[in-house]
């Protein structure tokens, strides 16, 4: 899909309906696309308690023709550092080809009587590049229960730079829907092997 005024005003939109610092938002995103025809895009805001505090955190995932952008914004309260309250934004950049895994997590009430096109009612997209890896680690065992020898560590590794949980219920349906098909174009250009 060419980067046309209608994907770029329906980012925007995106970005301005989540209500979170909009232009702020607004701004870095596109500074971080630049002129690359936007393909797809997923904005996604999550509230959290934190003891006394409520915070606010708005992710933006960008596809582009040859990029996967990741827009990450935090509130802050006043601090040491800072006698007002403020946010953070960050952008990551990654090539297509640096994708190495787009995981998505399907979760449907009543699998029985499921019928193929019913949404799911939560999803959960992680997607991993190599930034960030989690390993796993347990004590390694032989079949011998008597075996009192040691046998070292045994685990996995696992590419985990980003998770988002979408649920009908919290963030409604179209946002789901949304989730979807943002996973499906992320999935299609990493199979791209001309990238």
């Amino acid at each position: 899909m060419a980067k046309t005024s209608t994907t770029t005003q329906g980012l925007r939109t995106a970005i301005e309906r989540s209500g979170y610092y909009p232009a702020l938002v607004a701004e870095a995103v596109e500074a971080a696309v630049g002129g690359e025809p936007i393909r797809s895009y997923l904005v996604h805001q999550e509230t959290t308690f934190d003891q006394n505090e409520v915070r606010r955190h708005v992710t933006v995932l960008v596809l582009t023709g040859t990029r996967f952008i990741v827009s990450h914004t935090d509130e802050q309260a006043a601090d040491d550092t800072s006698p007002t309250p403020y946010a953070t934004t960050s952008t990551e950049s990654v090539k297509i080809g640096r994708i190495s895994s787009v995981v998505l997590s399907r979760v449907v009430a009543n699998p029985e009587s499921y019928k193929p096109g019913t949404p799911p009612r939560e999803v959960v997209l992680t997607i991993g590049w190599g930034a960030v890896s989690r390993i796993d680690l347990e004590p390694a065992a032989c079949g011998d229960p008597n075996c009192e020898a040691d046998h070292g560590y045994t685990g996995s590794s696992t590419a985990d730079d980003l998770s988002l949980r979408v649920s009908e219920a919290g963030d409604g349906p179209e946002t789901v829907a949304q989730t979807l098909a943002f996973a499906q174009s992320l999935s299609e250009a990493t199979a791209d092997t001309t990238r």
